[in-house]
């Protein structure tokens, strides 16, 4: 997912609230979101070992990736350009259950 796409559809959903409400949105989806750099910086040094999937919450990817070393280092390289798209996914997730809790 394209930055641009995440953040319009970030925007959205913040916008779908009233409001009064949208401070508080902004709160709880900054304590809650996770880094798409951060992700990236995970998967390019332990990779291997599924902490980038295991960070942005793919709990059965991570370990697949971790009893695999990262499929032979094959999926560790390949998730150095998917990673980042999987934490705003992530991120996009976060942000329609706080509208919900907030609606």
């Amino acid at each position: 997912m394209d930055k641009l796409t995440y953040f319009s559809t970030i925007k959205n959903i913040r916008d779908s609230l009233p409001q009064d409400r949208r401070e508080t949105f902004d709160v709880q989806l900054m304590g809650r979101e996770k880094s798409a750099t951060v992700a990236l910086i995970l998967s390019l040094v332990i990779g291997t070992l599924g902490v980038d999937r295991f960070y942005v919450g793919s709990i059965l990817l991570g370990v697949l990736k971790l009893i695999t070393f990262g499929g032979f280092g094959l999926w560790a390289l390949i998730d150095w350009f998917l990673i980042m798209g999987a934490a705003r996914k992530k991120n996009i997730e976060i942000a329609t259950q706080v509208r919900a809790q907030l609606a």
